[in-house]
Order: structure tokens, then sequence, then C-alpha cells
């Protein structure tokens, strides 16, 4: 790991955030708008109050804790902080008496959803390097916050999956977002606008999914030669 040290150390970003203020207000804002998707998920299947705070909680702590226990952190994040909890509730308590209001909840769910990865991206990486790991896990842990948290809440609320949606970008837009903010770090850009730029890719290439049919290639099956 020692090979990633130089790079790691030009990207500033564990320095900057030592004390954790902005991998603490990305957490925050991620949590909420993760939770307010995991309520729209609920009311899509009529569940109770109980429900929705249920699902919203799993939306929002799922990725920050599978990251934290991956990184070996003690106490997770939300352990440390009941609050998130707290935040995760009243999120789900307002979409509960509020989402009949909305004229497309499944619209205004794909729309959060890409807002909170666009956040929860730069919420992984940050931890990640104020940790001090290298490049290759601030990519890993920067995707699996970004994304575990909305595919529990789809699995369990049976529902695809919006991370392996075909024809989507979703996955992508999560890793070129953390790319980004290695890549600003190594050319030397400070720490928050490393953060911003890795929030501002992931959004754009998710909106760009979402508006304009932005997608990859898709694997087609073709019939075995003959020989």
């Amino acid at each position: 790991m020692s090979g990633w040290a130089p790079l790691a150390a030009e990207l500033s970003l564990g320095t900057l955030l030592g004390d954790r203020p902005i991998a603490t207000a990305l957490d925050y804002a991620s949590v909420l708008v993760f939770a307010l998707t995991g309520a729209l998920v609920a009311s899509r299947q009529q569940l109770d109050i109980v429900g929705f705070i249920f699902i919203a909680i799993l939306t929002a702590l799922g990725g920050g804790t599978l990251r934290d226990l991956l990184l070996g952190r003690d106490p997770v994040f939300w352990v440390g902080r009941p609050e998130f909890i707290v935040l995760a509730s009243l999120a789900a308590i307002i979409v509960f008496f509020t989402a009949h209001l909305l004229e497309s909840r499944y619209r205004a769910l794909l729309w959060l959803d890409a807002c909170a990865l666009a956040v929860a991206v730069p919420a992984g990486v940050s931890i990640t390097l104020a940790l001090g790991h290298g490049p290759v896990i601030v990519l890993l842990m920067g995707v699996v916050t970004g994304t575990f948290g909305g595919l529990m809440r789809d699995v369990v609320c049976n529902e695809v999956p919006l991370v392996l949606k075909q024809g989507e970008l979703y996955l992508s837009c999560a890793f070129a977002g953390a790319a980004t903010a290695l890549i600003l770090g190594a050319v030397g850009l400070p720490g928050l606008p490393a953060l911003i730029g890795c929030g501002l890719v992931t959004l754009f290439l998710r909106a760009g999914s979402l508006r304009l049919g932005w997608k990859l290639p898709v694997y087609k099956a073709r019939p075995p030669r003959q020989r």
C-alpha cells in the first residue's frame, strides 16, 4: 500500500478532513436525501408508518454502515451519532403525510436518488481518505457508500434495483465521481473543490442517463459458433 502513499498525500483531503467537519456534513446530507428516497419507495409499496421509518433508516444508513464495517471504523457513524437515526425517521414521517401531493412519486424518487448518490459518493471518498487509505480503496468505498443503501432499499421492497437497471448509468456514475476526486487531488486541487467536483460529475452523469438516455453498451447473447 506504500506505493499509493505519495498520491494520497498529494490529495491532501485526509489532512483537510482531520476533524471531519466536511465528511460529517456530507453524511448528514446523504442520510437525509436517501431517507426521503426510502420513504418514497415505502409509499409505492403502501406500507404503514413503521414500515416507512424502517425502509428510510435502512436506505439512509446502509451504504455508510457497510463502508464503516469494511474500513474498521469504531464506532459505526450512526452509533456514534444517533441523531442520524432521528433524522431519517423524521424524513420518513414527513413523506408519509406528504407523498400523495407528488404528481409522480417514481420520478421524484429517481431524481432524489440521483442527488443522494451525488452526496454519498463524496462522503465515502472523504471518510476513506481521512483514514489514510489509498486510491483503490477510496474508489471502492465511494461506490459502496453511494450505492448499497439504495440497493438494500430496492431488494427489501421487491423493486428492480436502480443500481442494476438495464440501460441506465448508476454504478459507473459513482465510480467516475470517486475517480474525479482522486484526479483533481492529484493535480493539486484542494480537498473541498475535489469533493465538489466528485459530486458534480456523479450528478451530471446520472442526470444525463435519466434525461438523455446515456448508457453503456450491454452484453448481447450470441449463438455459439459451430466448428
